[in-house]
């Protein structure tokens, strides 16, 4: 061990001793100044950008080889072998294997001097300087209109995080790879999350060490890329690199002091930790940490022939245990699930000559997840047999997410840029149900139960092409293109056990006027069939639907002087389920002097309603205070939807207007952009409505209606400034964001027109669950320095108030705090670097709520996008060889 430490010294010794100062400047052919370039020592992890007057300095190992790469120019390597000064020019010119920013199809435009606004995030940077282990915490605070958090007590969003751009529905923002369409899940948000009634594309089904950059488009898109671009686009560029093995391995653990005074006996306060160990109520161990973590990644690039042809992959690994707070009698599991999973991606780009290439990309995430559902103390739901003083179900859930895509990419000899490819996605989700029972069944009954699932599938066949002009004005781009998309929904059924109520003989009933549910001996009420937590899905809600997409799009893009450029987009889409739409976009951009930019945008936009708003359907039970009621959530094609007027779905319609500044006086640089989104139809999940006389078996009954208007104001900020100072280098950025929704008007029928009826429809409840997607404004400050091989980062997130409505009808507050994460990171040899730090480290909760047990989730507090499970710690090791 000893002639071990010694060696890694002496190794970091002689690092140091051989490392020299590079400085110089990159430029365009023209001269000007590249601001930006990422310069990066080859083999390593140490880097660099260029500043405002495209000027870097960098220390390197001796005859070292660096990497300057910009968007839109060839990558340029330069030995830096008795060398002190490199100058280099940058010649414009896309490579095969270069990915274009989203939001322009012009291989020569870049962010910097976009129509729209573009973030640009460099993911290693990210996973580097923060604790973060998945894609949505890590947006959560870069991005300034990106929000997600953790769900409680939610079902299935138990397992997959809600996220949104500017406080629209998770469905409302179209996800790429690479520039091609992702597949969504196929869950569905229902009980007490944000983006209710939605599905969303589970960003946290791809590994962050197999991407190179994340590009969000903060603008309407659907013109450019179809339905579900609202919002915007985020785009995921994998990683290319070569001849490097790069990756970490975390550790990390929640503390489990949450904040406030509880109420003696309170669930996962001191000395009533709920047992993990065991199915029943009973207390178990307390801890000082839980939601342990693991994550090991590996990343692994090799060359493909001398024409710049690669084959990346990365493998990950991730292993959270459950967080554990407090809860009210009726919520001892309230917390955020455990999660294993393992994640494959690769990315490879094979030359098939000078000016045509091959490229393949994608991977397979499994998860598994484990959350707990809503206890059961007493009463007909429990056999006391079985578990004494009730118990607390578990939902566990088995994701799968598979995906392919491939494609030829060539250049003709006019200068036309084709790309033909096709991308194929599925989504699996299948619930198991333990620590449960199917009550009706008695003492016979399983304590676990295959409960159904559900899966989405998506084909998506593209060709596109491009090109630009330098004759025509000062440059002019077109492009135009077509894509044919198929999607196919399904339910499929549980083990009977999950979804039947048996008779006294243990007979599923089929006829209820001849057989009869056992009966409670305790409270005399029948015993409720299914298993309880997660009733399965039974041959009843069985789905197999399927769809198709034909859609084509022009677009183009004029430099009509050297300050002014505008662009405009046309795109026709048709459905085979609900028709045709026509939707397009007008931007522009005005380099009012060197250092300051004006840019909009006008757009039009849709989305089409998903197969799963459509055809989901489910028989469960709602919890709360109260009690339990059973219910109904009615597909939208059935005769029981039509008997209370819900109509067929129709698209969501929308437009979209942005304005806002760029700006970059020497190391500052800046953005400000207003938006407003009017969207109309929106698609929502009602209210529960009395269903008793319809006698389908349930007490109440839940829709998916076009039920309202919004209107979204908002500004979105971004300043940065860093600098060089010697061997230090410090960088300062404020990114915030400013939302306004407003409900225009809530869209109820003839049938629904009684004041308590438009109520349940889309009451004060529902309502505030909307508005709540975003808070009113966030605000992050992240700080950094860097000296030699030492490096630190100190970031303060605020989040503004929050208002929801719990079930007594009543306002839970949830007023502005400030989240505080700190790292700290140092370089300890050429190929190993140590970081530790924290997040939340001052330990800060959501406002506690009082103790009548009326909060959606059925803890002290909501799951709100602060977070709701405290301080997390954690330490890195990162690799690089």
């Amino acid at each position: 061990m000893k002639k071990t430490l010694l060696f890694l010294l002496l190794m970091g010794f002689g690092t140091l001793f051989a490392q020299k100062e590079i400085s110089g400047t990159v430029t365009d052919n023209s001269g000007k100044a590249l601001i930006g370039v990422n310069i990066a020592e080859k083999g390593t992890t140490n880097g660099t950008t260029t500043d405002m007057e495209g000027k870097f300095k960098i220390r390197t190992t001796a005859n070292a080889t660096l990497i300057f790469s910009y968007v839109g120019f060839p990558t340029i390597e330069k030995s830096t072998a008795n060398l002190s000064v490199i100058n280099i020019t940058m010649s414009e010119g896309q490579e095969l294997n270069e990915i274009q920013i989203v939001g322009s199809r012009n291989s020569k435009r870049t962010n910097v001097n976009s129509a729209v606004p573009i973030d640009i995030i460099n993911v290693k940077d990210v996973t580097t300087q923060s604790g973060k282990l998945e894609i949505n915490e890590m947006l959560q605070y870069v991005a300034p209109s990106f929000n997600a958090n953790k769900q409680s007590g939610s079902d299935g969003a138990d397992h997959v995080d809600p996220a949104s751009l500017r406080g629209l529905g998770p469905d409302q923002t179209l996800v790429l790879i690479n520039g091609k369409r992702r597949h969504q899940s196929s869950l569905v948000n229902l009980f007490g999350t944000r983006g209710r009634g939605n599905t969303g594309t589970d960003l946290n089904a791809i590994p962050a060490s197999a991407i190179k950059r994340i590009e969000i488009l903060r603008d309407g898109a659907a013109a450019q890329y179809g339905s579900d671009a609202i919002a915007g686009v985020i785009n995921l560029v994998l990683n290319d690199n070569v001849d490097a093995l790069t990756g970490s391995v975390t550790y990390g653990a929640y503390n489990t002091n949450a904040k406030g005074d509880f109420l003696p006996g309170t669930a996962n306060t001191d000395g009533n930790r709920l047992n993990e160990n065991w199915y029943g109520n009973s207390p178990g161990k307390d801890k000082t940490f839980d939601g342990e973590s693991v994550k090991v990644a590996a990343n692994y690039g090799v060359a493909i022939g001398e024409k710049g042809g690669f084959a990346n992959f990365t493998t990950e690994y991730i292993n959270k245990k459950k967080t554990l707070r407090p809860g009210y009698d009726f919520r001892k599991g309230f917390g955020e699930a455990s999660i294993e999973g393992f994640n494959f991606f690769g990315n490879v780009a094979v030359p098939v000559s000078d000016k045509t290439e091959f490229y393949a990309f994608g991977g397979k995430n499994v998860r598994n997840t484990d959350a707990y559902a809503f206890t059961r103390n007493d009463g007909a739901r429990v056999v006391e047999s079985i578990y004494p003083g009730g118990y607390t179900p578990r939902i566990t859930s088995d994701i799968t997410d598979n995906s392919f895509a491939a494609g030829f990419r060539t250049t003709t000899s006019s200068g036309w840029k084709v790309d033909f490819s096709n991308t194929y996605g599925k989504n699996l989700f299948h619930y198991y149900i333990k620590g449960t029972i199917n009550a009706s069944l008695e003492e016979a009954s399983p304590t676990e139960f295959d409960a159904g699932g559900h899966s989405l599938s998506q084909n998506t066949t593209n060709i596109d092409l491009s090109k630009n002009y330098d004759s025509v004005l000062k440059g002019m781009n077109l492009a135009f293109g077509a894509e044919f998309r198929t999607e196919e929904f399904n339910i499929f059924a549980g083990e009977e056990g999950s979804y039947a109520t048996y008779d006294t003989n243990g007979i599923a009933i089929t006829d209820p006027t001849t057989q009869t549910a056992p009966i409670d001996p305790i409270s005399g009420d029948p015993r409720p069939g299914g298993s309880q937590g997660f009733p399965g899905y039974s041959p009843k809600n069985v789905v197999d639907k399927s769809r198709t997409n034909l859609s084509v799009y022009a677009d183009t893009e004029f430099d009509i002087t050297d300050s002014f450029m505008t662009s405009g987009a046309l795109r026709y889409e048709n459905y085979s389920d609900f028709g045709s739409t026509v939707n397009g976009k007008i931007a522009a951009r005005l380099k009012a002097t060197d250092h300051f930019n004006i840019r909009g945008s006008v757009s039009t936009g849709f989305r089409a309603p998903s197969l799963a708003q459509i055809y989901y359907n489910l028989h469960f039970t709602n919890f709360n205070s109260g009690g339990a009621t059973e219910v109904l959530l009615s597909p939208n094609n059935s005769p029981v939807t039509r008997a209370f007027g819900i109509q067929k779905l129709n698209e969501e319609k929308a437009v979209n207007g942005s304005l806002g500044f760029t700006s970059t006086f020497g190391d500052f640089t800046a953005t400000v952009d207003g938006y407003m989104i009017n969207v109309k139809d929106r698609i929502v999940l009602t209210g529960y409505f009395d269903a008793s006389a319809l006698n389908i078996g349930v007490s109440e009954a839940q829709f998916f209606a076009n039920g309202v208007d919004t209107k979204t104001t908002g500004l979105d900020v971004v300043v940065a400034w860093k600098s060089t100072f010697g061997d230090s280098k410090v960088g300062a950025t404020l990114v915030g964001n400013i939302n306004d929704m407003k409900i225009e008007n809530v869209k109820t029928n003839s049938i629904i027109n009684t004041d308590e009826e438009k109520e349940i429809f889309f009451g004060k409840r529902e309502k505030a669950f909307l508005l709540a997607s975003a808070p009113r404004n966030k605000f992050n400050l992240n700080l950094t320095y860097a000296y030699k091989k030492f490096d630190s980062g100190l970031a303060f997130t605020r989040f503004s108030k929050v208002v929801l409505v719990d079930y007594s009808d009543q306002d839970d507050v949830y007023n502005a705090k400030i989240v505080t994460d700190l790292t700290f990171g140092y370089q300890l040899t050429k190929q190993l670097k140590l970081s530790v730090g924290g997040n939340n480290i001052l330990n800060v909760y959501p406002d506690k709520q009082d103790e009548v047990g009326d909060t959606e989730a059925g803890g002290y507090w909501d799951a709100v996008q602060m977070g709701f499970s405290g301080a997390y710690y954690y330490a890195r090791l990162g690799f690089n060889f």
